[in-house]
């Protein structure tokens, strides 16, 4: 078993960015999230999260904040007017 199998199909995660990259914004205006914060809030997996969040970025709708040399994971905060 290689512990993928809860995982989905990559076309069917890469559908529903449009209707979660709304969800992720509604989440990101209330405060600076990480990847694994993200995941919880939305109830979706971090790897899902991850794909939605790196394209969002990449299109500067997200941005990710400075990181602390104690910190594990970035925080990530949504760019209002964004491009």
């Amino acid at each position: 078993m290689t512990g993928k199998s809860h995982l989905r199909d990559l076309n069917e995660v890469l559908r529903d960015s449009m209707f979660e990259s709304d969800r992720i914004a509604r989440v990101l205006r209330a405060g600076p999230k990480t990847l694994p914060e993200l995941s919880v809030a939305l109830s979706v997996p971090v790897p899902e999260v991850t794909l939605w969040v790196m394209t969002l970025r990449r299109y500067g709708r997200i941005r990710e904040l400075p990181k602390g040399r104690e910190e594990d994971y970035y925080r990530y905060g949504w760019v209002e007017g964004g491009p």
